[in-house]
C-alpha cells in the first residue's frame, strides 16, 4: 500500500475491486432499496417485493445476488426466509448516501437532474 499525505494508506486492488463490486451492486435501483428496506429490519420475500413494488421472482433474483455478495444474510423460519443486513458499516454507507441525496433533492435550489447525466 502506498502511503498519501495525510497519513493515509491507499488499499490493495483487491480491497478496491472488492468495492467496486459492492457498489457496482447497489448501483441497481431494486437492490439498492432492498438493503435500504433491510436497513430498517428484516423482512422476508413477500413482503420486500410489495415494499419495493417489484415481482416475486426479479426480488429473490436481487436477494441472491445480494446474499452472494454478502450484503444480506437470511435465517429460515418456519418455511420463509427471512432476509437482513447484519453489516452495520454497509447500513451506515447506505443510510448516508440516500439520506444525503434526500436532503438536497427537498432543497428549493436542487438540480433537476441531480447526478443522473453527470457520468458518476
Amino acid at each position: 500500500m502506498a502511503q498519501i499525505a495525510g497519513g493515509f494508506e491507499d488499499p490493495s486492488a483487491e480491497v478496491l475491486a472488492e468495492a467496486a463490486a459492492a457498489f457496482g451492486l447497489l448501483a441497481a435501483a431494486p437492490r439498492l432499496h432492498i438493503i435500504w428496506a433491510l436497513a430498517q429490519g428484516e423482512s422476508d420475500v413477500s413482503a420486500l417485493a410489495y415494499r419495493i413494488g417489484g415481482a416475486l421472482p426479479a426480488v429473490s433474483q436481487h436477494l441472491s445476488k445480494l446474499k452472494l455478495a454478502g450484503l444480506v444474510r437470511s435465517r429460515r423460519e418456519g418455511r420463509r426466509q427471512i432476509y437482513y443486513v447484519d453489516d452495520p458499516d454497509v447500513v451506515a454507507v447506505v443510510r448516508v448516501m440516500v439520506g444525503q441525496l434526500s436532503r438536497r433533492a427537498a432543497e428549493p435550489t436542487a438540480l433537476a437532474g441531480g447526478l443522473q447525466g453527470t457520468g458518476a
